[in-house]
């Protein structure tokens, strides 16, 4: 069962993390291999030349689009071991060309490919789709790329999203239970999935991105990186400082931060943008809620209570339980202009009804109405978190941490509780220690983030911009979870002026 997880982070959903690198690359660097040169010009080892030197063959996909397919290493530690696919979309750009932008919308299992062919104009502005060729890309282990597969039948899935638990939550018999349809879960995908299941951390999808720059003809990277793409962007400048070209962070991830203390710092995001969305709704003749802010904070909490010991079924027989309603309530906060979603979401729920809440639950989990995922986001989530965090599983420290959430954040915090569960017998360990990314050496790097953003809340843009030797903070005040190019004019000024430009702000601009 999918329960106590991290929210996930895509900036695409409303249209964790380092790696202490220096211990995980020493076997990159010894023993020194035979080095050739690519056609950058740059100097690789020999046995990485054919991926560094590969000819991208592309062809139309529609809408002036253009499509192809590279390939990595499965093990980039091994680069012989085999191989894996990496699935690209393109728009040329449409005036004087300055280079390749790869973007990146999050997640982690978020598909970059269908955020560029689907939503290019609210992933960038004009102004970038006329002097970058805008490329999105399936990082390892997602959507299009070589990808994560855990089931045959969708009702399977079905069952791990949507599953009621029996129980009271955070006892032995739940906690038992829980771990064991995790178990499950991951068992499943090794058998589906194979060996790439061992390699879609983020270093690995790091080092796959330089290999893009390289097969795309780039000197250095060009970089926009949502929500969770920060952290896979900030990895690539520790890994590569040297060529990094112009790199944008919005909405970033604070690599330092702990596994606990990122579920905390997050829930009490929601709970921050949820008050802001009652403040609002209550202002209104239509709201669902009345009285003051804390009555209708009481009555959310009342209501995920109730769900938890009484779910309603929905007509097509599954049940909406409490942590499919946390699922519905947050995701109209990634986008203020989504909170009119939460009005119809609780009058509907309070008389009894389901649909809006799998309909937004649905939209969250990439399920179609015939019952189908149209991606494998979930999957992928799971796998690459599994990779990139060392949880604690022990049942004191979850119970303890449960506390906290619960104090901290009451609304939403007892639905974030209990993550550890999710690796605790993932097939393949992880390895990331936490600790702060410095990408010494690397050009200007900008982070952008917004005051008030639920799902990667300000503090970690601060956090990150204060971390990278050469990082600078560009703040938004407001709502939602990003903000270029969905949020003012100073944002999309300052990010198009530093691609285009080469402006760097000499301060927080402040807009």
């Amino acid at each position: 069962m999918r329960t106590g997880r991290r929210a996930l982070a895509v900036a695409a959903i409303a249209a964790s993390l380092s790696l202490v690198l220096g211990g995980c690359v020493s076997w990159f660097r010894a023993p020194e291999p035979e080095r050739t040169s690519t056609p950058t010009g740059e100097q690789v080892a020999a046995e990485l030349q054919p991926f560094y030197s590969q000819q991208l063959v592309w062809s139309g996909c529609g809408d002036g689009m253009q499509c192809t397919t590279a390939t990595a290493p499965l093990d980039w530690a091994n680069p012989s071991a085999g191989k894996i696919d990496l699935a690209l979309v393109r728009q040329p750009a449409t005036g004087e060309r300055l280079g390749s932008l790869l973007v990146n919308p999050g997640g982690p299992g978020g598909s970059g490919y269908d955020f560029i062919q689907d939503s290019i104009d609210y992933a960038t502005s004009e102004r970038l789709q006329e002097h970058y060729d805008i490329v999105g890309f399936d990082p390892r282990g997602v959507g299009h790329s070589s990808a994560i597969s855990c089931y045959d039948d969708p009702a399977e899935l079905d069952a791990y999203n949507y599953g009621i638990i029996p129980g009271t939550v955070g006892s032995d018999a739940w906690i038992a239970s829980v771990e064991a349809a995790n178990a499950a879960f991951g068992a499943s995908c090794l058998q589906h999935t194979g060996p790439l299941l061992q390699f879609v951390d983020t270093v690995s999808a790091a080092r796959d991105l330089d290999l893009l720059r390289a097969a795309l003809g780039d000197k250095k990277l060009n970089y926009l990186g949502y929500s969770y793409g920060t952290f896979l962007g900030a990895t690539y400048a520790e890994l590569y400082p040297g060529k990094t070209g112009h790199l944008v962070l919005d909405g970033a991830l604070d690599p330092a931060t702990s596994d606990f203390d990122v579920t905390l710092t997050q829930a009490m995001g929601f709970e921050s943008a949820f008050r802001a969305y009652l403040t609002d709704c209550l202002t209104r003749d239509d709201c669902p809620f009345t009285g003051s802010v804390d009555s209708a904070l009481a009555k959310t909490s009342a209501l995920l209570n109730q769900l938890s010991a009484n779910p309603i079924p929905a007509d097509d027989g599954r049940l909406l339980g409490a942590n499919t309603m946390f699922i519905a309530t947050i995701l109209p906060l990634y986008n203020r202009d989504n909170w009119h979603y939460l009005d119809q979401l609780f009058a509907e729920v309070f008389e009894g009804g389901t649909r809006i809440a799998f309909l937004l639950a649905d939209s969250y989990n990439d399920r179609n109405a015939d019952g189908s995922y149209s991606t494998n986001s979930t999957e992928a989530f799971i796998a690459i978190n599994c990779l990139d965090y060392v949880s604690d599983s022990s049942v004191e420290s979850m119970r303890a941490d449960a506390a906290v959430l619960a104090e901290k954040a009451p609304v939403f915090g007892p639905w974030m509780s209990y993550g550890g569960t999710s690796c605790a017998s993932w097939p393949f360990p992880g390895t990331r220690q936490r600790g702060p990314i410095a990408a010494a050496g690397s050009g200007p790097i900008l982070v952008v983030g917004t005051t008030n953003d639920p799902a990667t809340p300000y503090v970690w843009a601060q956090n990150m911009a204060a971390q990278l030797e050469n990082g600078h903070l560009v703040t938004y005040t407001g709502e939602g979870h990003t903000a270029y190019n969905k949020s003012n004019s100073c944002v999309n000024d300052v990010v198009d002026g530093y691609f285009i430009d080469d402006k760097v702000p000499e301060s927080d601009p402040q807009c």
